[in-house]
């Protein structure tokens, strides 16, 4: 029963803010994202030592049932979305925004169906809470976007909305091929997909990967992506890129390779490239970036990417390091956004070429910077070197072939190129000439609580990396 109270705190608490008015609803978020991720925490601790079930009768002339399991892998990533979501509520409740309770009502909204995505043990279920994902986010960079923002929403749109279709059919295709009565069921769905020709599972693959390959998302299905980020209040584009694109990625784990493992195994080496493209690409672009939300955009790609190409590469090792890189990532890149926010708000600009001397004119914001940044490129002794270390075990575990090499040669040249554009980033902002700020002030309050909340998580599981894995050890592309 308390695995649906994931999905129902944060449902309930976004509809009641949509009636409630000025400072209650940001009151309400934050008691409500607090109260979420103490649920988050008791199911991650629970389902480390058994796993946690909800299973009611929900449509049954469709074969659905309404059930939500956790396992390691999903407790995980319902652990990052409380973290992340109360971080946010945390940062933002200093700050004005246009109608606090539509505003606040959209992101619980889309932190329940965030919940419910990763507990979904039946596909029609799962695709319920994919769409309530996705709704509330495109009404929250359509109403409180930048300048361009009808355009790039309407961008967003089109490519969610085409690749929800192609998943929908997918699935349908698959609950017809279920033995006996038609099922939505996961391991119904599993054995459907696995007992297909393999000439079947190979189209089916494309019609259920390029909703999850937008999400990531991956070359070249990205070019939503930076101009999104770029045009979404900070909020959002911090759902966008700590959450939804791990959402994509589960899926890929627990949605499409158990599902059409022929499929997969005749693709996986296109996806591997078009992957590692996207590593390199993405890197290149960041480095010639002066607007800082554009670079943290584009590293976001690069850093997917990598994850992706490891998924596909078939093998324990890198399975598991992609579970703890997704958390992992997940906080450094609120973090990095967080930074971000602070920046354009005291400065009045994200123009590299135009700032400098943080250290000096708010030297606490300048030591999370630096903090963060190091994580981001993986620095032993932060969250993201344990991570990234498995990911390219993971990667160079193969056949030793001309190939193979050359993936893992360009994909390690995308950690050089990162370490590149963010050192440059941290020297351009935090160091040389101060430029004037039009908000003479460090860290408030909120945004301290909420980025010490980031650093110490990253230094804790840089150190003592243990809770993470053992919570996500042996749930590999698999449901309990």
């Amino acid at each position: 029963m308390i695995l649906i109270l994931l999905v129902l705190i944060p449902l309930l608490s976004g509809i009641l803010s949509f009636a409630v008015r000025g400072e209650g609803a940001k009151s309400l978020a934050v008691i409500s994202s607090m109260i979420t991720l103490a649920v988050s925490a008791y199911v991650s601790g629970t389902s480390y030592t058994q796993g946690l079930e909800f299973s009611c009768d929900w449509i049954p002339m469709l074969g659905t049932k309404f059930t939500l399991v956790a396992d390691g892998m999903s407790s995980m990533l319902c652990l990052l979305t409380g973290i992340v979501t109360m971080v946010i509520m945390l940062t933002q409740a200093n700050k004005d925004v246009e109608r606090p309770g539509a505003f606040y009502g959209h992101m619980l909204l889309s932190q329940a169906g965030l919940m419910g995505v990763f507990l979904a043990a039946d596909a029609l279920v799962f695709y319920v809470f994919w769409e309530l994902a996705l709704i509330p986010v495109y009404f929250l960079c359509s109403s409180w976007g930048g300048e361009k923002r009808i355009p790039v929403t309407f961008k967003f749109f089109v490519y969610t909305f085409v690749g929800s279709l192609m998943l929908l059919a997918g699935l349908i295709y698959l609950s017809l091929q279920t033995p006996g009565t038609v099922s939505y069921a996961w391991a119904d769905i599993t054995r459907a997909g696995a007992s297909l020709a393999p000439a079947q599972q190979q189209w089916l693959f494309w019609l259920i990967f390029i909703a999850f390959a937008i999400k990531m998302p991956i070359f070249p299905f990205h070019t939503w992506q930076p101009d999104a980020y770029e045009q979404s209040p900070t909020p959002v584009t911090i759902i966008l890129s700590a959450l939804m694109v791990k959402m994509g990625l589960f899926a890929v784990l627990r949605w499409l390779l158990p599902v059409v493992p022929e499929g997969v195994a005749y693709w996986s080496q296109t996806v591997v490239i078009l992957s590692v493209i996207g590593i390199v690409y993405a890197s290149l672009i960041a480095i010639v970036q002066t607007d800082i939300k554009r670079l943290v955009a584009y590293s976001s790609i690069a850093h997917m990417g990598l994850m992706s190409a490891v998924a596909f590469m078939g093998n324990g090792v890198g399975m598991h390091g992609i579970m703890v890189q997704m958390f992992n990532h997940g906080i450094n890149i609120t973090g990095m956004w967080l930074i971000v926010s602070m920046i354009e708000n005291r400065w009045g600009t994200r123009d590299m070429n135009s700032l400098g001397g943080m250290a000096t004119a708010a030297p606490r914001m300048a030591i999370a910077l630096v903090i963060i940044s190091f994580a981001n490129i993986a620095l032993p002794l932060t969250n993201g070197f344990v991570g990234e270390f498995m990911l390219f075990n993971g990667l160079f575990i193969g056949d030793g072939s001309v190939a193979h090499i050359t993936t893992m040669v360009f994909a390690g040249l995308g950690v050089i190129l990162g370490a590149v554009y963010t050192l440059n980033m941290v020297q351009k902002v935090a160091f040389g000439n101060v430029a004037p700020m039009t908000i003479n002030k460090d860290l408030s309050v909120n945004e301290y609580a909420g980025i010490a909340i980031i650093i110490t998580i990253i230094l804790f599981l840089g150190v003592y990396p243990k809770p993470l894995l053992d919570l996500t050890a042996g749930m590999i592309a698999t449901a309990p």
